[in-house]
């Protein structure tokens, strides 16, 4: 599924100004007006401290959120605090600190935003017109993998689990069995958990007299990926009759040729010309024959389907070739998998008695590793890496842990991931260590090696 890297949007709705407090301004170089291309609003950053020259800010507001245009700078003023929903503290007392501010008002939805500044490395302070859960656009605590099984709606034959149900993963990387369709068997609602959505528009401009229209083949193939994405959870975002306020960028209704509506970087990882690991992905084994390895979209085909992916492309005249310098996809998500820890700072890491500390906040997943592990990305293949020595996760329905739990200790509400059915391995004195703590599925809030203490 296609997945921009930062999500920072807001929708609209009626306003009334009633009693809001209007923040203060902070003192500023400057600011940076742009249009979010994720959510198509106005927002502005503003830049605080000596340490941004004008070169770093220019080339900042040259494209302050990845695939926005540039935005324009204006010396010595702040953002506007008048009616905003909130806004995201960024690295304050350093040589980045800057602040993201949120235009909006009563009745507009704030849901993503705390989601988009944590990937901008920043705190979320919303305002009085803000309610953080409100809004359909999904969001909230990670909903956790979950394979559902039912019998196959009227009309369809048996399924190929037991009994002859229809098993699922309802999982933004599953898919169920082919020729059915993914959200008759699965909640989209849970899907969006698990991955930010945002609405965002595309347009096309395919002539509804084009010629691969009257082309037989290229038409069975057309249709053959339209019912491959439909089994899949890509349905519950680029749907526009599932997306709760409409599809995030492509979509199957977008006519008369729904693929166009991707542009080329999104093609070119659907064709495998571009990696996307860093989304995470079922072995086709135990995802009704779906696999998304070479293609970037699920697939019981994948050579047939990045031969698709690989002719439109085509036609538009690229190969490639043209996306050898075309980074990853995932944003985030792929800065968590190459990330490369520095050592942990003050009483961060575990004493000798076994309590943990870390800043940040409260987690519902709390890593100790071997101090050349990867750093855990998401489920259902990525979250648990090679030297992997303690993991807890808080059940969805329970409050996140804090720091000062003991190494091994399993507090109330959480579960021991693992090791499954025994105690983690002691540390040993002056050896090194990893710590991984997350908010939640790809928010960390601490990431450092340190040195274990003796008893």
């Amino acid at each position: 599924m296609v997945w921009l890297s930062l999500l920072l949007a807001c929708g609209g709705g009626d306003t009334d100004s009633g009693d809001i407090q209007v923040p203060e301004e902070p003192a500023a170089i400057g600011r940076c007006l742009y249009v979010n291309p994720f959510s198509d609003t106005d927002e502005c950053k503003e830049y605080l401290g000596d340490a941004w020259t004008q070169d770093r800010i220019d080339e900042d507001c040259a494209s302050p959120v990845p695939g926005s245009d540039p935005g324009v700078f204006e010396a010595e003023l702040a953002c506007d605090r008048e009616q905003i929903l909130g806004e995201c503290i960024i690295a304050p007392d350093t040589e980045d600190a800057a602040n993201l501010v949120f235009p909006g008002g009563y009745g507009d939805d704030c849901s993503g935003l705390s989601f988009g500044c944590t990937f901008a490395g920043g705190e979320f302070e919303p305002s009085d017109y803000c309610d953080p859960n409100g809004g359909s656009g999904g969001g909230g605590v990670f909903q956790p993998f979950e394979q559902i099984c039912t019998d196959p709606i009227s009309g369809e034959e048996p399924g190929d689990g037991p009994d002859g149900q229809v098993c699922t993963w309802q999982a933004i990387s599953g898919a169920t069995e082919e020729g059915r369709h993914f959200e008759d068997y699965a909640s989209c609602d849970v899907v969006r958990t698990q991955r930010p959505y945002w609405p965002a528009s595309v347009t096309t401009d395919t002539a509804s007299d084009d010629p691969r229209l009257s082309d037989p083949d290229w038409v069975a193939e057309y249709d053959w990926v339209t019912a491959q994405v439909q089994a899949s959870a890509c349905v519950c975002c680029h749907s526009e009759d599932l997306a709760p306020d409409g599809p995030s960028g492509w979509y199957l209704e977008a006519g008369p040729i729904w693929t166009d509506s991707l542009d080329d970087d999104g093609m070119a990882m659907m064709a495998g010309w571009v990696n996307s690991d860093a989304f995470g992905a079922f072995a086709p084994e135990n995802n009704n024959g779906f696999d998304r390895s070479t293609a970037g979209n699920p697939t019981t085909d994948p050579a047939r389907m990045v031969a698709y992916w690989t002719g439109e492309l085509a036609r538009r005249g690229l190969s490639e070739s043209d996306f050898a310098t075309t980074p990853p996809f995932g944003g985030p998500l792929y800065d968590q998998l190459v990330y490369e820890p520095d050592a942990c700072e003050g009483d961060v890491g575990i004493a000798g008695d076994g309590t943990l500390t870390w800043t940040g906040g409260d987690a519902r997943y709390v890593y100790v590793l071997k101090p050349d592990s990867s750093a855990p990305g998401v489920p259902p293949n990525l979250d648990l890496p090679d030297g992997t020595l303690w993991r807890i996760d808080v059940a969805v329905d329970s409050a996140p842990v804090s720091t000062g739990i003991t190494y091994g200790e399993v507090p109330d509400g959480a579960s021991q991931a693992f090791p499954v059915d025994a105690s983690p391995a002691e540390l040993v004195a002056g050896e090194t260590y990893y710590l991984y703590v997350l908010a939640d599925v790809y928010q960390p809030l601490e990431r450092c090696t340190f040195t274990a203490e003796a008893p």
